[in-house]
């Protein structure tokens, strides 16, 4: 009868655990430029230039969590 068997060694698990950490943290960070990007360009808006987007202020951060993170 065969078999196979392999070994990972630590270093290796480490550093998957590591990059997908990275991945992760690189991924948040973009995600919170894109709400704070959209927060500010429309925070940066008239309360008539909102209106005309159908937009009221009180909705800003709701539509900026909706860009960055989605529903």
């Amino acid at each position: 009868m065969a078999y196979v068997n392999t070994t990972r060694t630590g270093t290796t698990l480490i550093a998957d655990r590591l990059n997908a950490v990275l991945a992760s943290l690189k991924s948040a960070v973009a995600q919170r430029r894109v709400y704070a990007r959209t927060a500010r360009e429309l925070s940066g808006l008239t309360d008539r230039d909102l209106s005309d987007l159908g937009i009221h202020r009180s909705m800003i951060s709701e539509i900026a969590r909706e860009a960055a993170y989605g529903k």
